[in-house]
């Protein structure tokens, strides 16, 4: 099984996520990463907190985003993680691509600071130098996308991920890539509604995989995540019956005025 080479606006973030972890190594070395992240504190479950009963929310925390521009005038990912928590998510995602949604690693150490929930780390991850980051900074969890990598190099990452203690969610956006996720050891796949060549949201997507995936909310299958173009209860409530575990919400949570009490709403 293979995957072609990341093409459009995929291509460009994932560019952007290369130049960017050079900027980064060049400032703290490899080494001096490893001993910050072997003295993180321990990593939270992300896979247990998203099997909890009912519908977990991943509530999502970037300024700003390659299709929408601007999120918000003041960005708090302190005080944006404590809502969260409050209302009820089952973990963050914290965007750290800088070019594309103007978040930092450091933005994701803020964020856990103020939680006890676990934080999966949302970015474009091509290199081993990007997960011992992720565990430098706190992250529980990372996301790795199929699309982005060759079959072989998302094998290879999804140990490296597992080796610091973390759990990596692997996307996907059609069946080919579910079996590419699965070869690779994936237990926990999000399905992206939102087709990065041109930004269009297929809601259905996720009740298409599922069987494909083998998620049935036992527990003994995979974990089924669904990503973006969520827009409220409704949309909540189907992907709930479709079959996932948990929705990640990142743009409506952005833009409300009170994001705990929208969390609570997508509970239900």
């Amino acid at each position: 099984m293979t995957t072609a080479p990341p093409t459009g606006i995929l291509a460009t973030l994932v560019d952007e996520a290369r130049l960017q972890t050079e900027r980064r190594r060049a400032v703290r070395p490899p080494a001096e990463l490893a001993a910050r992240a072997a003295a993180a504190p321990a990593p939270r479950d992300f896979i247990a907190a998203l099997r909890a009963p009912g519908l977990g929310v991943i509530a999502e925390l970037k300024p700003r985003s390659p299709s929408k521009g601007p999120l918000t005038q003041d960005y708090r990912p302190a005080e944006l993680a404590r809502a969260y928590a409050v209302g009820g998510a089952a973990a963050l995602s914290v965007l750290t691509h800088e070019a594309g949604f103007g978040g930092t690693p450091e933005h994701l150490a803020a964020a856990r600071a103020e939680v006890d929930i676990p934080v999966l780390r949302k970015d474009f991850v091509v290199d081993e130098y990007q997960i011992t980051e992720a565990r430098a900074f706190g992250a529980d969890a990372l996301l790795l996308i199929v699309a982005a990598l060759p079959a072989a190099r998302l094998a290879e990452l999804v140990v490296a991920t597992r080796e610091l203690g973390m759990e990596p969610l692997v996307e996907v956006r059609d069946e080919g890539e579910v079996d590419i996720a699965l070869a690779a050891g994936a237990t926990a796949i999000g399905v992206n509604h939102r087709d990065l060549r041109d930004f269009r949201i297929d809601r259905t997507l996720s009740a298409r995989l599922r069987e494909r995936i083998g998620a049935d909310r036992t527990g003994t299958g995979p974990v089924m995540v669904g990503e973006s173009g969520v827009r409220g209860a409704d949309d909540a409530r189907a992907l709930e019956r479709a079959g996932v575990n948990a929705v990640l919400v990142g743009e409506l949570l952005m833009r409300a005025e009170h994001p705990g009490a929208v969390i609570k709403e997508l509970i239900g």
